[in-house]
């Protein structure tokens, strides 16, 4: 669930008006924003990326070797014989093209992201294009679309998956493989000079858009903003799905930690001393946090769609009222919080740039159409003379907290980094629910085990399911926190895997199962991966599985400096691995929301070594080394932990240090251990861990559950 944080990037060119609507959907009703906006630096304290998901920019820019030859073989060549490979054109793809000459339109090429308007990983049925145009199924990735061809990015957890869901049409791109290209590299090549490459701007983050504009424009290309609809949703047409309409609730203080009018005023703060008036949030966890409120407008993840903007002397949240409660309406009212419509944030935006206002952006995550219209807003303006020349990232404000002109402040949003570090009233929930998940999860191994050893057929998706059942008995359960990996013997391979009813495999004693799961509880979010066998492992998985496991160890009992970025630790992980040439395409840890999504930055442990972002006390990030052989097995050992101070003999350069603390506690099968690959200390680690295991999930447990739980907590010895 690691995903490349990579991104197209934005600024303006050509934008283009239709009176065309979305079916099933409100109109969009924006107005025409000007031509010609300059693009300014954005000053950038925290860079936003994250290890297991990126979850902020899915999209993917990989950068090819210069000296190598740009290569890709159709998904067909890769398929297994008997699997999907229609030679006639697809007919969305043909549907599509046929929109590209439409008045008013007239492109080459079209960008299909994976993302909704507010960079979301997670997104609503109705949102997921690139799903619907490609078949591709996976959480991160970017389509492309010209006259005459169509290809497809992802990173490496996906490779397995495109290959099986791509048809003939579609050409697959692994992104990050040696001469693969980037997606405007390819435009430029296949592409002749002086084409109009078309983009939905609602769905590219301003950076996003901005860097891909530069990009193309090496092919002489011009970049084409397409405000008033999106092409993909002009062919899904009566069969998209509805918006989502669930109601908005409270998340109490008990788990919260910190009250609304705490966070704003501390918001407000930021503001101040960084010379802005207002910000302009758009994630939908940040709003979620920020606000004490969670949804359910999004799978897997408790957010509502909405922007939210906040000024010095009030805020507004830009939503479908019909998601308020009377309960929600009354904490948005004494929070000083009126009510817009959803689809309005546009208009909002040009008038905080007509009446002078310093708007906070960060531009690596709100989408091109809000910073172009603030942008061409305040060049509207006679005022605006001297900031055309100087465009500061801070501003001086008059006493009202207004400037003499509009001044954009281009930083990464300050919820960002606040919501990352947990309260000690988020601690304690995200403690108390990973003992529940660890009972639940104890009550499912010894029913699967069971199951196993009376030669029962169970397919992954059965398996799945059942897990979800005895979670769903776990008090405060709400969903999944992702699509559960349920995946044995090659499937395991696939880092992402989804089983589907109709073509997934027969778990059995046979080969390596994965389960990477994960639940929403009221009071926080887990996630957890564990790799067994029921049967007898092979020396090649015993040794793979130790070395796993000797990558996890290293991680969890690591110390390190304060202010040490994330991927200062990724080869912690990876060096029992790399010592016999073997290695994992994801990143080692992601940030993880409480009670929020499972994925958040923007800290990171990865080898991506852009993200600069400290490690601080009270994250939360997982720790999950892996090995994957294509086609064979996969391998992956999840636990959460959370960033502590430890206490050391020494103080080099006067500055603490930091380690970690475990969340999660559910045993590791013994049975694919090598024990002489381990350490005297590394088995002392494991058995000091199921030793925690069985004092704290015990409790929880009668019957058979507690039984298999002692089973597999018993300590090793290394002779």
């Amino acid at each position: 669930m690691e995903s490349l944080a990579a991104s197209f990037s934005a600024s303006t060119t050509t934008i283009l008006n239709s009176s065309s609507k979305l079916h099933h959907h409100p109109p969009r009703r924006f107005r025409v924003l000007s031509l010609s906006l300059p693009i300014f630096h954005k000053f950038k304290t925290c860079p936003k990326f994250s290890s297991k998901s990126p979850n902020h920019l899915n999209l993917l820019i990989v950068r090819s070797s210069s000296s190598s030859s740009i290569t890709a073989k159709p998904s067909s060549e890769f398929q297994k014989k008997g699997g999907r490979d229609r030679k006639e054109e697809d007919n969305k793809l043909r549907a599509l093209r046929e929109l590209f000459t439409k008045p008013g339109v007239n492109v080459d090429a079209y960008i299909i992201p994976s993302q909704d308007a507010h960079q979301s990983e997670f997104i609503a049925e109705c949102y997921m294009r690139r799903a619907y145009i490609s078949r591709f199924t996976g959480s991160a990735g970017t389509a492309v679309v010209t006259k005459d061809k169509a290809a497809l990015w992802t990173d490496g957890r996906y490779f397995l998956q495109a290959e099986k869901q791509l048809n003939s049409s579609w050409v697959l791109m692994r992104a990050g493989n040696l001469g693969v290209p980037t997606p405007s590299e390819w435009l430029n090549t296949v592409l002749a000079p002086g084409c109009r490459i078309g983009i939905d701007p609602f769905l590219f983050s301003s950076d996003a858009a901005k860097e891909f504009k530069e990009d193309i424009s090496k092919g002489n290309h011009e970049l084409v903003l397409l405000y008033d609809f999106n092409l993909v949703d002009e062919i899904w047409k009566e069969s998209r799905p509805t918006p989502p309409k669930e109601p908005i609730r409270l998340h109490g203080p008990k788990y919260a930690g910190v009250d609304v009018s705490s966070k704003l005023l501390s918001l407000r703060s930021e503001l101040r001393h960084a010379g802005a008036s207002a910000i302009v949030i758009s994630m939908l966890d940040e709003i979620a946090w920020l606000l004490n409120l969670r949804g359910n407008d999004v799978p897997h993840s408790p957010v509502m769609y909405a922007y939210l903007v906040v000024e010095i002397d009030g805020a507004k949240l830009f939503v479908d009222d019909t998601k308020v409660t009377p309960e929600v309406m009354e904490h948005l009212t004494n929070a000083g919080i009126e009510l817009r419509a959803y689809e309005s944030i546009l208009s909002e935006i040009e008038s905080l740039a007509a009446k002078g206002a310093n708007l906070w952006l960060d531009t690596s995550s709100v989408n091109a159409a809000i910073v172009n219209a603030y942008e061409s807003a305040c060049y509207k303006y006679p005022w605006n003379s001297a900031t055309k020349s100087r465009r500061k990232k801070t501003a001086n404000l008059d006493s009202n907290g207004q400037s003499g002109g509009p001044c954009a402040v281009y930083r990464s949003s300050p919820v960002s980094l606040r919501k990352a570090v947990k309260n000690d009233a988020e601690l304690e929930g995200m403690r108390n629910c990973h003992l529940r998940d660890a009972a639940a999860l104890a009550q499912f191994w010894a029913w699967l085990e069971d199951e196993i050893q009376r030669d029962v057929i169970l397919t992954e998706v059965e398996v799945a399911d059942k897990l979800l059942e005895f979670r769903s008995h776990q008090d405060g359960f709400l969903d999944t926190s992702f699509d559960t990996i349920s995946g044995v013997g090659a499937n395991g391979a696939i880092i992402h895997y989804k089983p589907e009813p109709d073509s997934c495999s027969i778990v059995d004693g046979k080969e390596l199962f994965l389960l990477d799961s994960g639940g929403q509880y009221i009071d926080g979010t887990t996630d957890i991966t564990r790799t067994v066998h029921f049967g007898e492992p092979s020396a090649r998985e015993r040794e793979c599985f130790t070395r796993v496991l000797q990558g996890h160890i290293a991680l969890d009992q690591a110390v390190f400096p304060e202010n040490t970025p994330g991927f200062v630790l990724d080869a912690f992980a990876r060096s029992s691995l790399w010592k016999v040439g073997l290695d994992y395409r994801h990143g080692t840890g992601h940030g993880v929301g409480a009670a929020l999504n499972v994925h958040e930055g923007p800290h990171s442990i990865s080898f991506r070594f852009g993200n600069m972002t400290p490690l601080l006390r009270g994250m939360i990030v997982s720790n999950e080394p892996g090995y994957y052989e294509d086609h064979q097995f996969g391998i992956r050992i999840e636990n959460l932990l959370y960033v502590k101070e430890v206490d050391t003999p020494n103080r080099f350069g006067g500055i603490g240090y930091l380690g970690f603390e475990k969340l999660t506690f559910a045993p590791i099968q013994t049975k694919l251990v090598d024990l002489s690959l381990l350490s005297v200390a590394e088995v002392e680690w494991l058995n000091s861990y199921h030793s925690q295991v069985w004092e704290k999930v015990s409790p929880l447990l009668d019957g058979s559950a507690r039984q298999w739980l002692w089973n597999n907590t018993r300590p090793l010895t290394k002779l």
